[in-house]
């Protein structure tokens, strides 16, 4: 368990002090996956940097299974931090070695014999996907695949828990949930407890069972993540949440399309994907389908706002599905 009591980090600078973290209070509970949201700036990486002492904190403890490693001297806090392993939105892998030698670096820090330490990094290799790349550098890889070493050599010590760090920020949507994948089952097969910073809602989503939002430095809320979705009751919760987005109240339009359905998979949401990807706005003007084994069959007739170009946005949805249409008069 990770106990953040008081937690307070205050930055001393020329122009004055910027005070980071304020009064932190919080629990991680062993073997969840606990997300911590914010702005840019709240004081999300700060946090996380404090949790295993890469940032001293100012005031407050950070108690790691009991122990207030805040008080503990310095070799003894070393031994701790093998617990703790952490993953960067950087990758922050060493470009003059191969990724098996990547892995292998923190067990040379600890002292481990070669062999051992390069049998253990070999099967973290098998754990991320990457057993075929074990000789091959960081600048001839993905920055999927970066992360991939860069979670196999965060987990070479077999820590209790791992801190994520902006980890998928800098990752596109189908690599981000590759890696949220895998950070997944690394909690649920090794028992590793996971703490996710980021600014992304979907990130929280897709696998955190509890989440604080941070806002100016402090908690504004924490809670599950399905409650505090739900019902959000701080105004940045809301604002990350439910961001504010212009409702259309009519559409205008004299266009109109037939979509027929002649066998799709009836649980599909069509037109709901049809307005997320197109942007345009559309109204259902007159439907007739049924869903028969699962399988939908009729038409919908659409109403198209006028513009340039919404008609061949929605048009260029519904060819990329393969949905048949024709063009009403």
């Amino acid at each position: 368990m990770i106990q953040l009591k008081n937690l307070t980090k205050t930055f001393h600078t020329p122009a004055g002090d910027i005070c980071a973290l304020k009064n932190i209070d919080l629990t991680v509970n062993d073997g969840e996956i606990f997300g911590i949201i914010g702005l840019s700036g709240a004081g999300k990486s700060t946090l996380v940097r404090c949790i295993n002492l890469l940032e001293r904190p100012t005031e407050g403890c950070v108690i790691i299974d009991g122990e207030d490693i805040t008080k503990v001297p310095q070799k003894r806090l070393l031994e701790v931090r093998r617990s703790i392993g952490m993953i960067f939105q950087g990758f922050n892998l060493l470009a003059q070695r191969n990724v098996i030698s990547n892995i292998c670096y923190p067990l040379e820090i600890a002292g481990v014999k070669k062999a051992e330490a390069r049998a253990r990094a070999a099967e973290l290799l098998e754990l991320v996907g990457l057993s075929d790349r074990a000789k091959a550098y960081p600048a001839q890889l993905s920055g999927g695949q970066k992360q991939r070493v860069a979670i196999a050599r965060a987990l070479a010590t077999n820590p209790k828990y791992l801190l994520c760090d902006e980890a998928t920020s800098a990752l596109d949507p189908n690599t981000t949930q590759s890696i949220l994948s895998l950070l997944k089952q690394i909690n649920r097969d090794m028992g590793v407890t996971i703490i996710v910073i980021t600014h992304e809602m979907k990130v929280i989503d897709s696998i955190c069972d509890r989440v604080a939002v941070i806002d100016k430095s402090m908690i504004a809320e924490c809670g599950k993540v399905s409650d505090v979705f739900v019902n959000p009751k701080s105004d940045i919760a809301r604002e990350l949440i439910l961001p504010k987005t212009k409702v259309t109240e009519r559409v205008e339009g004299k266009k109109m399309l037939r979509i027929i359905f002649d066998g799709e998979e009836s649980k599909m949401p069509v037109i709901s994907n049809l307005v997320i990807s197109s942007g345009v706005a559309v109204n259902i003007m007159f439907a007739d389908t049924k869903d028969i084994d699962g399988k939908a069959y009729g038409q919908m007739l659409l109403q198209i706002p006028d513009g340039d170009r919404c008609l061949e946005r929605v048009v260029a949805y519904l060819d990329s599905i393969n949905l048949k249409y024709s063009e009403e008069v």
